[in-house]
């Protein structure tokens, strides 16, 4: 264990460092894009829709994009910090980037939290410096895509839910007192929340929070106040996702919890021209709501039809397409064109495999147990599965690599420790042999 004070001093001096190479990395970019007059991002398509809907946002417009409009195809939150930005520091992609770069670099200081909530202090560190100075992490801190701003949400779901684990843990010290009590059901209520403020922002996690209460009442002890706790957990998540649900049963007149552009995007992964890629262009080519006069609605739910048609037709191909998908999900090289430059490739490289390595040594000596291993390495599993679904690539899996590093710290100071033990029982059997 470190003392309090160094402790602190380091976890402040990580994330000068974490927030020193965003600046950097900001720099870089809108250097890199200044090159290309008229190239305001990095990747356009997903960029340009946030920025717009961030726009609309700020200046009071209805929350759609594109003609007809579209007004329930991204959730809200990242383009909500966006539209913060802008009604702050004006339409400046440059101060968008400082403010994400602000957001990276506290998904760094949440590393350390969850590090030390299930570990120590110097797992803490470790995880946090990796993630401070990783490539791929830092790179992507910077772009106009809501991939760190989930990554801040998710850590802050598996933080929150790692102290009330470490609660249950010292149990015999609170559990006799009603304040106690009331903060473990206010603390479940808050892991809710969190997690409903991870969906705000991508709708892929909506299955993880009611996936945590069930968990958490399965292996914390099936008794009324688990139970009290877990119900409180779906509660703090629906609390957050009920405001959104209402406006959008307002606009649509159904129930869309989340967003409608979930059935292109199952389409985008299951289709005859499927690649494992992402490649929309039949969204555009089809004209579903332009030509046929189908509603934002009616587009999902035939979309949704066609993939799941063409998966129990295609079986063989659809296992082929999950394998393809896969492979790029776990890629240790770029698989975006833009970034297949040899420079790009070696980074990318260096930032996955020792996490790789890393969470394996880990796995291996057992430090990947019950909630250690659900809040650290569960969540890219997870994702795995839903983009073996959907469309694969490195991009998907970059916001779990942040609680992965929890786990990859663990395996490392492990080996550490324990080289370090042999080490000093050797040259003690040593000096006890020549005296």
């Amino acid at each position: 264990m470190l003392p309090g004070n160094r402790c602190k001093r380091l976890a402040w001096i990580v994330l000068a460092i974490a927030f020193g190479c965003r600046l950097i990395a900001a720099g870089g970019v809108q250097t890199y894009l200044n090159r290309e007059p008229g190239r305001e991002f990095v990747i356009a398509g997903d960029a340009e829709g946030y920025w717009e809907l961030a726009k609309d946002l700020a200046h009071g417009r209805d929350y759609a994009v594109y003609s007809p409009p579209r007004r329930v195809m991204r959730m809200p939150a990242f383009p909500a910090i966006l539209a913060g930005s802008i009604v702050c520091f004006g339409e400046s992609l440059w101060a968008a980037r400082l403010v994400l770069a602000c957001v990276g670099t506290a998904a760094c200081g949440l590393v350390f939290l969850l590090g030390r909530a299930l570990f120590d202090e110097r797992v803490g560190l470790l995880a946090s410096a990796w993630t401070a100075v990783s490539p791929t992490l830092v790179g992507f801190s910077v772009l106009i895509l809501s991939e760190t701003v989930f990554a801040f949400a998710i850590l802050l779901q598996l933080w929150l839910m790692a102290l009330l684990y470490r609660r249950h843990l010292e149990r015999a010290a609170f559990q006799s007192s009603e304040g106690g009590r009331r903060m473990n059901l206010g603390l479940a209520f808050a892991v809710g929340a969190a997690g409903g403020f991870a969906c705000l922002v991508r709708p892929s996690w909506l299955l993880v929070p009611p996936g945590i209460a069930v968990l958490w009442w399965w292996l914390a002890g099936r008794n009324r106040f688990r139970m009290y706790e877990a119900a409180l957990l779906c509660a703090g998540c629906v609390a957050v996702l009920t405001p959104w649900t209402i406006r959008n049963f307002r606009v649509t007149g159904h129930f869309v919890p989340t967003t409608l552009w979930m059935g292109a995007s199952l389409y985008d992964g299951l289709n005859p021209e499927a690649t494992g890629d992402s490649d929309m262009a039949f969204f555009e080519s089809d004209r579903l709501a332009t030509d046929r006069g189908m509603t934002e609605y009616a587009v999902d739910r035939y979309y949704r039809k066609l993939a799941v048609d063409y998966a129990f037709e295609h079986p063989g191909r659809a296992v082929q397409l999950a394998l393809v998908k896969l492979g790029r999900y776990w890629s240790p090289w770029p698989n975006a064109d833009q970034f297949r430059h040899p420079l790009a490739g070696g980074l990318v490289f260096l930032s996955s495999v020792p996490l790789f390595v890393g969470a394996a040594i880990g796995i291996a000596r057992r430090q990947a147990g019950g909630w250690r291993g659900i809040l650290t390495a569960a969540p890219i599993v997870y994702f795995a599965a839903i983009h073996a679904v959907f469309v694969g690539s490195i991009r998907y899996r970059l916001p779990t690599e942040y609680p992965l590093a929890v786990l990859a710290a663990a395996g490392i100071i492990g080996v550490w420790h324990s080289r370090r033990g042999n080490t000093m029982a050797e040259r003690t059997a040593d000096a006890g042999h020549r005296g």
